[in-house]
């Protein structure tokens, strides 16, 4: 999908409610109250109503929508130019792209956000590598773990496969064994880290001592055959120049929802309908207030 296409397909406003009615209910339509489907269509209010509750709603009621005074043909443009956005997209640059007021463009990134956050994630199998971070700028003093004023983020990437990036408050075992048990599968053949202390007391943790193989970074060794956490540490470099490029300073109460960004559109690097996609987790996940996020 490209901009061309959006400006031809989706060029109007009863063409964008058309898909988004396809993608919501894609059988029958359905009162989002009391989930009877014995509607009939108000035209001329583009709304329907139930005929068992008198419920009228639109097709963006109670989505990410819910409430909008933007135009459904700058959200169908806002959501393209996010997820083709490899290294993510500030809010100023949409601002300026879109001509729409800086708060505006903040709050409609954060929805689109949150949308992204109810996707599925499934539990990882095969080869999976398992590694830590730190985001917090250029500060004086230690770097790495121990660096004052950072914060943590987990990466769990399955080699070929999807990725798991967690904002997290510490690196002790109990804390890493908790993301393994969550995202990890049982079945898993092998996981792969550095030769950081907590990795095998949180593996014995999980109960997957036997599946652990270690790179020993401390003495410079990186690959030895298939050990190595190349493939995590590869999208952390991307995540990282999503930070420095694009966003600039992300607060760290918002930080999981920037992960959240960077993960749906890395584990869907391939597919060619990763805007429909998107469009599909907007109709179907709850609206996400102003007072909320600002809370």
């Amino acid at each position: 999908m490209t901009l061309l296409d959006i400006n031809h397909l989706y060029s109007t406003d009863e063409r964008c409610r058309e898909l988004l009615k396809r993608l919501r209910w894609p059988k029958d339509i359905e009162c989002p109250r009391c989930k009877s489907k014995k509607v009939f269509e108000v035209s001329t209010q583009k709304k329907y109503e139930c005929t068992e509750c008198h419920y009228q709603f639109s097709v963006t009621t109670n989505t990410i929508f819910h409430d909008t005074h933007l135009s459904l043909e700058t959200w169908f443009l806002a959501v393209l130019l996010l997820v083709e956005a490899r290294k993510g997209m500030s809010a100023n640059q949409l601002k300026r792209t879109l001509g729409i007021s800086y708060k505006t463009a903040w709050y409609l990134c954060h929805r689109i956000r949150s949308a992204m956050a109810t996707a599925d994630k499934p539990m990882l199998d095969g080869t999976v590598e398992m590694d830590e971070t730190y985001i917090g700028g250029k500060s004086k003093g230690k770097r790495g773990r121990g660096a004052a004023n950072k914060e943590i983020v987990i990466g769990i990437r399955k080699r070929d496969g999807d990725l798991r990036f967690f904002h997290a408050q510490d690196v002790k075992s109990g804390t890493l064994a908790q993301y393994i048990k969550d995202n990890i599968s049982m079945s898993v053949e092998v996981l792969v880290t550095d030769d950081f202390t907590s990795y095998p007391g949180a593996l014995k943790r999980a109960n997957m001592p036997g599946k652990h193989r270690t790179i020993k970074h401390s003495e410079g060794i990186y690959v030895v055959g298939k050990v190595h956490t190349n493939t995590i540490e590869s999208a952390f470099s991307l995540l990282k120049r999503g930070i420095v490029g694009s966003w600039h300073k992300i607060n760290t109460k918002h930080l999981p929802a920037y992960l959240e960004e960077m993960m749906f559109r890395f584990n869907r690097r391939k597919n060619s309908d990763i805007f429909i996609d998107t469009l599909r987790h907007m109709v179907m996940a709850d609206p996400l207030t102003f007072e909320k996020l600002t809370a």
